[in-house]
């Protein structure tokens, strides 16, 4: 099946959709994607393709995740996610495994994006979620990328406090990816508990990078923004 996965995204590949992804999301020399490679397959594509293996293996998954091609991953992350979808307490268990164990392989927005809220925040929903804190705490861009974007599973189900306290251990991170990912979350709070955010914007906003702050009060009316924003301004760097 792997060989028939492989061939199917070879015939959907298209060379100048995969010169615009490797610009896209920064394969260049030292940017954040450095060296990774682009069949040129837009989403919507992966995604219907994706039922077309509904019997896919775990060692098939696991091996596209370890692929060099950009596609190859992604699209064994929606197989993964399509799986703990349709799996029970024990295989769900499983899978999430085996996203933890391949992690190193998540290494890119969109990756982690479209998979840590749908398989790892599930699988923390019940369990110990101070793994969030340990990523927060990483060296590595993405898993603190990861660490941020499980909690949307939490916001959904209007569960703050871990998305609050991780957005607080990264409040001063250095990488914009990451200023982006927590103004996001935040974001996502103040649409559901505007009380919620203004407090943590209330303590934070002083220190938070611009990006960040920017993100977490567009959806906030143009006065309540004013405010933050010369509140931030007072922000050194």
């Amino acid at each position: 099946m792997l060989n028939e996965i492989r061939a199917q995204l070879r015939k959907a590949a298209d060379a100048a959709v995969a010169r615009n992804s490797q610009r896209f999301f920064k394969s260049g020399p030292g940017e954040y994607g450095e060296g990774d490679r682009f069949l040129g397959i837009r989403v919507p594509q992966l995604r219907k393709l994706v039922g077309e293996f509904p019997e896919a293996t775990l060692s098939t998954v696991s091996e596209l995740l370890e692929s060099p091609w950009h596609e190859e991953r992604l699209f064994a992350l929606f197989l993964l996610i399509a799986k703990y979808e349709r799996s029970g307490t024990e295989t769900r268990a499983r899978l999430a495994r085996l996203y933890l164990g391949k992690r190193q392989f998540i290494n890119n927005w969109d990756l982690v994006d479209s998979s840590a809220h749908l398989i790892l925040g599930p699988h923390l929903q019940n369990g110990d979620r101070r793994l969030l804190d340990r990523f927060a705490r990483s060296h590595n861009l993405w898993e603190r990328r990861i660490a941020m974007l499980t909690t949307l599973c939490f916001i959904r189900q209007n569960d703050y406090a871990d998305a609050l306290r991780i957005a607080a251990l990264l409040v001063d991170d250095r990488e914009d990816l990451i200023h982006k990912a927590v103004g996001w979350m935040l974001r996502e709070i103040g649409n559901r508990d505007p009380a919620a955010a203004r407090a943590f914007l209330d303590k934070h906003a002083g220190h938070m990078p611009r990006t960040m702050l920017r993100y977490a009060i567009e959806k906030f009316p143009s006065d309540e923004r004013d405010r933050y924003l010369a509140i931030g301004s007072r922000r050194t760097t």
